[in-house]
């Protein structure tokens, strides 16, 4: 199995991608400590994959808060006896442009699609260099890259998790750490349902309409994106460093 007894970070497990992901890394070997907001839905999840055979750790809190970010590093080291691969997956997509923005939806953009990562990074670097390498994968997106029209707060910090990628890559590659990016455009996840729910549009037929604007013919798949993270997260990947990766089905943010 290709993470074997590897030690594995991964937050927004409890959500479309995040689960796809705890569920992969775990079926092949890995140890997975995921986190989520909801002590309940981390719960939840993890006693569907014990039934499934598949045994993982949880720690639920705050990405906002730096104190539970390097607690998720220090839990997973305690629990583990190290961080192998990180996988930032978390984050949300508040939706408006620069009028229609406020305050909170401003930083709370920046505080879990960035300063999260950031946290987490900063904490798990130092266990990868003194254990020889590692890997780090951060969920940023084609909308980061290309941004898209009304959605501002998301948009930038989707646009510097890739910046901080590239520094990163750099930066830790002598130290044997691997830092890539993906970057998706549409996935069926329930967060982009809930977006098409807040206005009132029904999200089965929204997501059939949308798939038709991709030249790949529908909506990526939440394990369509965690087969992607996997790969750069594995050994197959061992020479990519400092890339963000476009998911996209050939569609462009415009057209």
């Amino acid at each position: 199995m290709r993470f074997d007894d590897q030690s594995v970070v991964i937050t927004g497990g409890a959500g479309g991608i995040g689960q796809a992901l705890v569920e992969l890394f775990a079926s092949e070997g890995a140890n997975v400590l995921f986190s989520d907001r909801s002590e309940e839905d981390c719960a939840d999840f993890s006693e569907s994959l014990k039934r499934k055979g598949l045994d993982t750790h949880f720690l639920a809190g705050d990405l906002r808060q730096k104190t539970y970010c390097e607690a998720l590093i220090a839990e997973a080291v305690t629990t583990f006896d190290g961080v192998d691969i990180l996988i930032n997956n978390a984050g949300i997509i508040p939706r408006g442009n620069i009028l229609e923005t406020n305050d909170d939806m401003w930083f709370s953009a920046l505080d879990v699609n960035l300063t999260a990562v950031f946290y987490l990074c900063r904490a798990a670097i130092p266990h990868m260099r003194a254990a020889g390498g590692g890997a780090i994968v951060n969920t940023s997106s084609v909308w980061g890259i290309y941004p898209g029209p009304g959605h501002v707060a998301y948009c930038t910090s989707k646009a510097a998790v890739a910046a901080l990628t590239r520094n990163l890559g750099r930066d830790h590659a002598p130290d044997g750490i691997r830092v890539n990016a993906v970057c998706p455009n549409e996935v069926n996840t329930p967060m982009l349902r809930s977006g098409f729910i807040r206005r009132g549009i029904d999200p089965d037929n929204a997501i059939e309409e949308l798939g038709k604007t991709v030249p790949l013919g529908r909506v990526a798949e939440p394990e369509e994106i965690a087969d992607v993270i996997a790969f750069l997260a594995s050994y197959e990947a061992r020479y990519i460093c400092g890339e963000t990766v476009e998911v996209t089905g050939a569609k462009p943010v415009y057209g």
